[in-house]
């Protein structure tokens, strides 16, 4: 017999196993991406990606990009404290 699951838990089974969840991810991450990082920081970047467990984050202002090396550790640290989950592990300036 079939184990029956919530449709919660289903669709967390569903997104875990398919493509989707890098795309969920990265929905989720932009929405907090102003109060991980800040108004300012989140109005000059440009765009946010995760490709495997790598987070690009694409500015055109480079003092802003020097800033953002600077700061991987801590955007790692965030950005999985706010995902409850160890989501990237590499952070890419560009």
């Amino acid at each position: 017999m079939a184990q029956e699951l919530k449709m919660g838990d289903a669709l967390k089974q569903f997104i875990t196993k398919s493509n989707l969840k890098n795309g969920v991810r990265k929905v989720q991450i932009e929405g907090i991406w102003e109060e991980i990082m800040g108004k300012t920081i989140a109005r000059y970047t440009d765009k946010i990606q995760i490709i495997q467990q790598t987070l690009f984050i694409y500015t055109s202002v480079g003092p802003l990009k020097q800033e953002l090396q600077y700061q991987k550790p801590k955007i790692i640290e965030r950005v999985n404290e706010a995902m409850q989950e160890r989501v990237i592990t590499e952070v890419v300036i560009q």
